[in-house]
């Protein structure tokens, strides 16, 4: 049906043209003689009339006259109708020259300039109209105009939901948009489909559109992309649906839209992980979670108690992180059993006492200084805390029969320059030596690179920065970096849970590293503001232990896929006890402190 429509729209502009054909030539006729035509002219006009009006048409069609959206006209479509104008004239003369039915020369010239007026006229009066009647009707009691990007069921499901609120969102719902082009003119909840991302620019303005909806939670990556990267050079604040995975979890529903974030122009698809596989093994069992009232632990405790845990135990030595949390996941989920553990992890008596009491089952290991310059001024605190942390937890592991344990590592453990970096790997190396050494626990550990979001990290600093009016700080014009969110990294983490094997480092393919000077721009973008002018970006320079560009891989690991395309694996390959030692050795030298000895690696030698 809506094909239909546009044809038959298609059709009557056409005939509306011809007739301004037809009229444009005769009044030209009439201009040149002053209304005394010679019975000649009369006669050649007549026998030219219907070729020039067929003409002209043909030349309007064939260059898309009737393809545009003419209440966006703008300066190209100007300059097509006075080319396709021009032609038809030229195309005119040619004709009656050919056949013998000259007109006066000046008359095909009065004759194009008329038309231009005409078809220039009919169309740009759509415009015209277009913005006299939005400052008529100006914003409709003051609410503001939204757009939906997105006519699918997303799009559809959000329109329905917020038009329930409008009211109370002081917004009002102008249509969507979709690049589906057999849904223009369609009205779904009675909205129009206005037209395609192409005419996005046209529609804010005549619109008058101060916010756009992103509605397209299951589409690629690269196309939500392009949308939010259109949407950053107008002026209307943007809005995205929640993906799929917080929908189907129940965290969020289609009114809870938020804003545009840095996270949304990742250079890269995010990772699916299978919801039926890694709930298997955490379902009706006791799950343990250190750093809890962190970025990382946090979000695990509210990803895993969708998952049917039998008991889940917060443990942190951070007591105001745990309340948060604690209290979040009582609001939520009231029938799960939750304890609160204001442990730290370097107090081997006091996990111990949590480990008989509570006979965790799963121990998900995310506890960790993480600061890189911090830790290089605070090396044996890093150590104990990192090193010494991760040995206690893997040794009690062992001891009180825990299934599974996965340790959260740092894609600043592959060839390590930094204190930070040094005991995460010593961490992985100890967890691999347990492993084969144990018979029963599956250790494992998940490798990944910075996490959007988490506390002390870039991004919530740049909003700091921008919030005061800048100057934002990066540290190098090349620094790279390797990004994920946190809703990502903790599906990895649950998902390594269910594949790993004993001693395996899982990491994830991050895509192609992010550039800490572009995600500067594009912050500063997000908020409404043009780097350079409105925030200024210094240099400071590179800190101690900082790399330019973070590895995912040692030259010593030979990596593999998983079934999840986006997951590799770094087994364990090094099966000698020597090698570990040498390892360690190394370590040892950038963190100033005899890991071999602190790890119980009775043959290892201090070379510091």
């Amino acid at each position: 049906m809506l094909g239909i429509n546009n044809t038959f729209k298609k059709i009557i502009l056409a005939l509306l043209d011809a007739v301004m054909i037809g009229a444009s030539l005769f009044i030209a006729l009439v201009l040149r003689f002053e209304g005394r035509i010679p019975s000649v002219y009369t006669n050649n006009f007549e026998s030219l009339l219907w070729p020039v009006i067929a003409m002209q048409i043909l030349i309007f069609i064939f260059f898309g006259i009737y393809r545009r959206l003419w209440r966006y006209a703008s300066v190209d479509e100007l300059l097509l109708i006075v080319f396709t104008v021009g032609a038809g004239s030229t195309v005119s003369l040619l004709y009656s020259w050919y056949f013998e039915l000259m007109l006066p020369r000046s008359v095909y010239i009065i004759y194009g300039v008329l038309l231009l007026f005409f078809i220039g006229g009919s169309r740009f009066s759509l415009r015209v109209l277009a913005k006299y009647l939005k400052k008529i009707n100006g914003n409709n009691n003051g609410r503001r105009p939204v757009l939906i990007v997105g006519a699918g069921d997303a799009g559809a499901m959000a329109a329905r939901e917020l038009k329930k609120h409008e009211s109370t969102l002081g917004a009002r719902l102008a249509g969507f948009i979709d690049d589906d082009p057999n849904k223009r003119g369609q009205v779904i909840h009675g909205l129009p489909v206005l037209g395609t991302r192409d005419d996005l620019p046209g529609i804010v303005e005549e619109k008058g559109i101060k916010e756009i909806v992103i509605a397209m939670p299951s589409a690629a990556y690269s196309e939500q992309r392009k949308i939010i990267n259109l949407c950053k050079e107008l002026p209307v604040k943007l809005k995205i649906i929640p993906g799929i995975f917080e929908l189907l979890g129940g965290q969020v529903n289609l009114t809870h839209l938020k804003e545009v974030e840095i996270e949304d122009l990742l250079k890269r698809e995010q990772v699916q992980v299978d919801i039926q596989e890694i709930s298997g093994y955490l379902s009706g069992k006791v799950i343990m979670v250190t750093g809890a009232g962190g970025s990382i632990g946090s979000e695990l405790c509210r990803q895993v108690s969708l998952l049917g845990p039998q008991a889940l135990l917060l443990l942190d030595h951070d007591e105001n992180g745990i309340f948060y949390i604690n209290r979040e996941l009582a609001e939520k989920n009231p029938e799960l059993k939750v304890y609160p553990l204001v442990r730290d992890v370097q107090d081997f008596k006091s996990l111990e006492e949590v480990f008989q009491a509570y006979r965790p089952q799963v121990v998900f290991h995310a506890a960790a200084h993480k600061h890189v310059p911090l830790m290089e001024a605070n090396a044996r605190q890093a150590v104990q805390n990192n090193v010494q942390g991760t040995k206690n937890l893997v040794d009690l592991s062992e001891r009180y029969g825990v299934e599974r344990f996965v340790f959260i590592s740092t894609d600043k453990a592959v060839n390590p320059a930094s204190v930070m970096g040094a005991t995460k790997r010593a961490s992985e190396i100890y967890m691999q030596h347990r492993a084969r050494k144990n018979g029963n626990c599956i250790f494992c550990a998940v490798r990944f690179g910075n996490v959007l979001g988490s506390r002390g990290s870039v991004v919530p600093l740049f909003k700091e920065q921008i919030a005061r009016g800048g100057p934002l700080t990066v540290t190098h014009p090349e620094m790279t970096r390797y990004f994920m969110t946190i809703p990502e990294a903790v599906q990895l983490v649950i998902q390594a849970g269910a594949l790993g094997e004993k001693g395996m480092i899982f990491i994830l393919d991050m895509g192609e590293p992010v550039k800490i000077m572009d995600l500067a721009k594009d912050m500063i973008l997000l908020s409404g503001l043009q780097p350079g002018k409105d925030i200024e970006i210094k240099l400071t320079g590179v800190r101690p232990g900082e790399k330019l560009c973070e590895e995912l891989f040692s030259d010593r690991e030979n990596f593999m896929k998983t079934k999840h395309e986006r997951i590799y694996i770094a087994p364990d390959t090094r099966l000698r006890e020597e090698d570990v030692l040498k390892e360690l050795n190394s370590l040892s030298e950038i963190v100033g402190t005899d890991l071999g000895l602190l790890l119980g690696f009775k043959e290892y030698t201090p070379k510091i």
